[in-house]
């Protein structure tokens, strides 16, 4: 045995490779944590010589170099946010090509029509079926002012996740939340991992903000992820104007695109839209800030608190789940109320007035940031698939 297969054992079942067939709402079209950490998890499964089949809409123009084959699944534009796609189900070729396939497991994205529809197609013939959870649909709602539809929709996530074998939860708090509903036998905990090649204070470049237009002694306040609304920008809109109107100059920093950018652009004009990043670029912009601010609450992780962390910057989130699990308050980071504009602009001027906090919550912030490995993280789903399979089926611990 080579010191390859060592290192990457195969995933085998019954002396064949493993076969998993992966749904996705917009596998590559939305460059989002959710997307990323599906697309590291087919690669992960692929070097183990796995077969993944992922079921998704496309688009013409992907948003993300994605990994694996991808099967299209007929979609339509979601009006009003033409970058999201909603699936029409489940048609006949997609059942053809599946059972061709013959997947072990179903995994499932995203409780969208096409999650439930490929939930009910594997029950009828018998195939274990994982979903992970990413994002907290139901908070959306009130961002779009909805919010009478929440019980409804939560009525239906009870549906969807009571009908899997196994959930995948990102961090222990929403972990024991499904536990308390669904069981703590169909329950695994899928973390995710940061790339320490491409975020870490080393990174961070005077030079690169004196291009921007800041001074040294400047205290740069970050929003990084996509811009849309239910990612809190209105919170943190009135952050900076609370904080500028309390006489201190704020110039804030920007990473990410989406569809609100023009609305954002217009309320903060001021501000350094950097647009979408990748790789050392997106390490430099974000260790080149002082303060990240995140006032979403629909994150099931949070992928933007654990990359400002690995690059060394203050935290001010909001004191939810996703942020509480990665954020030990006050130590590595500051969580406040979600919903508060003013207790972010309280938290930013306190920093800002104190620069010897700010680099102590960012060391230890950077120092939590490293336990958080990757590779660690998807061997998780695979004890989950491990956990689900038939008893008389065979995936070894060696594998």
């Amino acid at each position: 045995m080579s010191q390859s297969d060592v290192e990457r054992p195969l995933l085998r079942i019954t002396g064949r490779p493993l076969r998993i067939a992966l749904f996705s709402g917009n596998y590559n079209c939305i460059r989002d944590g959710a997307n990323q950490a599906l697309n590291r998890l087919v690669a992960y499964l692929l070097d183990r010589q796995a077969q993944v089949r992922i079921y998704s809409p496309t688009t013409p123009r992907t948003s993300i170099a994605c990994v694996g084959q991808v099967v299209p699944v007929p979609s339509i534009a979601i009006p009003g946010r033409s970058e999201y796609r909603l699936a029409l189900g489940l048609p006949r070729t997609i059942r053809r090509d599946l059972a061709n396939f013959a997947p072990d497991i179903v995994h499932l994205s995203a409780p969208d029509w096409l999650g439930r529809s490929a939930q009910r197609h594997a029950r009828l013939n018998g195939t274990a079926v994982v979903a992970s959870l990413h994002t907290r649909f139901e908070t959306y709602l009130s961002y779009y002012r909805l919010g009478a539809l929440r019980r409804p929709m939560e009525r239906y996530l009870h549906r969807f996740y009571s009908d899997c074998d196994r959930i995948l939860a990102p961090t222990a708090p929403i972990a024991a939340e499904l536990a308390g509903q669904y069981g703590s036998g169909r329950v695994s905990i899928w973390s995710r991992g940061v790339d320490r090649a491409s975020f870490g204070p080393a990174l961070r470049d005077e030079e690169f903000r004196n291009s921007l237009g800041y001074k040294p002694e400047d205290v740069v306040p970050l929003f990084f992820g996509r811009l849309v609304i239910e990612k809190g920008l209105q919170i943190f809109v009135e952050t900076v104007m609370r904080t500028r109107a309390a006489g201190r100059h704020v110039r804030p920093l920007v990473i990410g695109d989406g569809p609100a950018r023009a609305w954002l652009a217009q309320r903060l004009p001021n501000a350094n839209f950097l647009g979408h990043l990748e790789g050392v670029a997106l390490g430099r912009a974000i260790a080149s800030a002082d303060v990240l601010i995140n006032p979403s609450i629909t994150e099931a992780f949070g992928n933007v608190n654990l990359e400002a962390m690995a690059s060394g910057l203050a935290i001010i989130s909001a004191d939810v789940p996703s942020a509480s699990t990665l954020i030990n308050n006050g130590r590595t980071g500051l969580l406040v109320a979600p919903l508060s504009n003013e207790a972010y602009a309280d938290t930013l001027l306190e920093l800002m007035a104190d620069p010897t906090r700010r680099t102590a919550l960012g060391r230890s912030a950077q120092l939590a940031a490293s336990s958080y490995d990757w590779d660690d993280a998807l061997a998780q789903v695979v004890e989950a698939y491990r956990g689900c399979l038939k008893r008389d089926d065979s995936l070894s611990p060696k594998e």
